[in-house]
């Protein structure tokens, strides 16, 4: 079986509880290929790995109605005790804990497959803010996709969201989707920046240039890391100014981000990302850019 098809079989059994997209303990464990009760039994000796937003037991209720959601197997039948799900992280911190050969495996498509799940709202993050609740896996008929988009049309547009400690893969895929709209140019200003601010601005469009304004103390790029970023992804200017406290992020000098925290530190403390609607606001920052 293909990567894709490895991909497409396992986002079918990431479901979205409590506003969280999950996998079930027994098709971790028939992927891993291992004993649902022994992958159970690994996590309670690790327990402390564990928290309440890695990993968290059923409620009868919500058992109830995955059942009725997608319809259950044998492979899922006769269970006297309801079942543990694992979110994004906890099925990442299983790697640490079930590290079999085919469990390694697995955990690299399985990851894979949570982004590609994740992709059509983390391209919309702003926009979806509102609708993170809702019961994506059960919105199987036409109907039901009508009345999400006729929401998303309806609603006026949220333009912050906020992640919180821990969230980096969101925060991360958030900031590489934003980084991926720009057509032309992407400016950035941010006090720190070291190569992990590089591997998301990797994320942009070939032709989009890119503009670094940053404190030289603070900046932890080599020469070399910046020629082979621009070697491999075209243009790409480092320019040192100290007159910034915040970070801003504006694409095609047309759309501008204030965004809470170096993007290199995104999701290891709670901070916001927000689009700045206001046209002096941008006009007068790009002014301010010019005159450095």
């Amino acid at each position: 079986m293909n990567e894709l098809s490895e991909v497409s079989l396992i986002e079918e059994k990431i479901h979205t509880i409590r506003g969280m997209q999950v996998m079930l303990d027994s098709d971790l464990a028939e992927l891993y290929q291992v004993e649902t009760s022994s992958l159970n039994r690994q996590v309670k000796r690790n327990i402390e790995r564990f928290p309440a937003d890695f990993c968290f037991q059923l409620k009868e209720k919500e058992y109830e109605n995955l059942k009725c959601q997608i319809g259950f197997s044998r492979s899922h039948g006769g269970r006297r005790t309801l079942p543990f799900v694992f979110t994004e992280q906890g099925v990442s911190m299983l790697s640490g804990v079930i590290h079999t050969e085919v469990s390694i495996r697995a955990n690299i498509h399985i990851m894979r497959s949570f982004v590609a799940m994740r992709h059509y709202l983390a391209e919309n993050a702003v926009v979806f803010q509102r609708l993170d609740r809702l019961e994506f896996k059960g919105l199987e008929t036409d109907e039901k996709f009508k009345q999400i988009f006729k929401q998303l049309e309806s609603s006026k547009q949220v333009n912050a969201v906020i992640f919180f400690k821990g969230q980096v893969w969101d925060a991360v895929s958030c900031i590489e989707e934003i980084i991926s709209d720009a057509k032309e140019s992407i400016i950035l200003i941010d006090a720190y920046v070291d190569k992990r601010t590089l591997d998301m601005l990797s994320k942009k469009k070939s032709n989009a240039s890119v503009q670094i304004y940053t404190i030289k103390k603070n900046c932890k790029l080599t020469e070399t890391e910046i020629n082979a970023f621009s070697s491999q992804y075209g243009p790409l200017e480092i320019r040192y100014t100290d007159e910034f406290h915040d970070r801003f992020l504006i694409l095609d000098n047309r759309e501008l981000y204030h965004i809470g925290a170096s993007i290199k530190d995104a999701g290891k403390k709670a901070f916001e990302i927000s689009l700045n609607e206001d046209e002096k606001s941008l006009k007068a920052l790009l002014d301010r850019l010019n005159m450095q």
